[in-house]
């Protein structure tokens, strides 16, 4: 038997059990056999051949709010895992944001935006830095990071947080930002929303947000081993993607206390403060990332190119 066919049959039941918990009445994934078999296990062997014990073998998966950053990790885990025998320990930079708390602090001293969570600048990196650098160690203890509550916009109770009981043979970094590069500074002077001219005039905002990305994020990204980069049409259609999410969201968080679900324009108010750095990343991470996955409109993997 092939190894593609092998694997597939070893792992397509896990797959589809996970790819079932994602879907709704009204949402259903279509043509999965095909986006596992012909796209997410050759990037898994891809992987497997790279992924080093004798260290973690880092991967950042990247693309606009919306573009299924998560169920493409989740499935990549269940492969890696499953099939190749690797320890795999998957996170979301969302769960590295700043507490509400924190956030509401960094509002009052450097610009009012930064209470909204998101842009470079509103994560607490040394979480990861704190794993990796625990991951040299010869004596690894148990590590927690943080997990993120969006329908609260605050970080869950301690005891809810990720347990990384041993060292990863692999980490899937997954995020929106995770990659990105900062934009120089001429480029940052024209507004490219009702956002930033309304409410960042003197430029405060985007400039703190491009320094962060120049600086302690350009930092972390340059640990990774390897960075996949999920990339869609357009801005306006990554849009729509996040609009269905938000639904989804509320779906799941009815009649609970504290919700901070979002209405469509609060929605799309929100992805006005991720437009600067998607767009960019649009432009530029294809040029520099390992692995480019095309997306569809209809939100499928089309085409992939492997760069490196």
């Amino acid at each position: 038997m092939q190894p593609v066919a092998d694997c597939y049959k070893k792992v397509s039941k896990d797959c589809f059990k996970f790819i079932k918990s994602q879907e709704t009445s009204k949402e259903k994934f279509k043509n999965k056999e095909k986006m596992i078999k012909s796209f997410l296990i050759p990037i898994s062997f891809w992987i497997s051949n790279r992924a080093k014990k004798s260290k973690p073998y880092l991967i950042g998966l990247a693309g606009g709010q919306g573009t299924g950053k998560t169920t493409i990790s989740s499935i990549l885990k269940i492969i890696l895992t499953k099939y190749f025998k690797l320890n795999v320990f998957k996170i979301s930079i969302d769960d590295l944001y700043k507490t509400r708390k924190d956030r509401i602090e960094l509002s009052k001293t450097t610009h009012p935006l930064l209470k909204t969570r998101g842009v470079p600048g509103t994560h607490d990196l040394n979480f990861m830095f704190n794993l990796l650098k625990k991951t040299k160690s010869k004596r690894f203890n148990k590590y927690r990071i943080p997990k993120f509550n969006k329908a609260i916009d605050d970080r869950q109770k301690k005891k809810s947080w990720y347990l990384v009981k041993r060292v990863p043979d692999v980490i899937i970094f997954e995020g929106w930002c995770v990659g990105a590069r900062a934009e120089k500074q001429t480029t940052l002077k024209k507004s490219i929303n009702s956002l930033e001219r309304q409410e960042d005039k003197n430029l405060k905002w985007r400039k703190f947000v491009n320094y962060q990305l120049e600086k302690k994020y350009k930092k972390l990204f340059s640990k990774l081993d390897c960075l996949l980069f999920l990339k869609a049409g357009n801005f306006k259609l990554l849009q729509t993607w996040r609009l269905k999410q938000e639904a989804l969201l509320k779906l799941n968080s009815k009649n609970k206390a504290n919700s901070k679900v979002m209405d469509k324009n609060e929605v799309l108010k929100f992805m006005q403060t991720y437009q600067r750095v998607t767009q960019n990343m649009f432009k530029f991470a294809p040029k520099y990332s390992s692995i480019v996955l095309n997306l569809n409109r209809n939100h499928q993997i089309k085409s992939i190119k492997y760069n490196k």
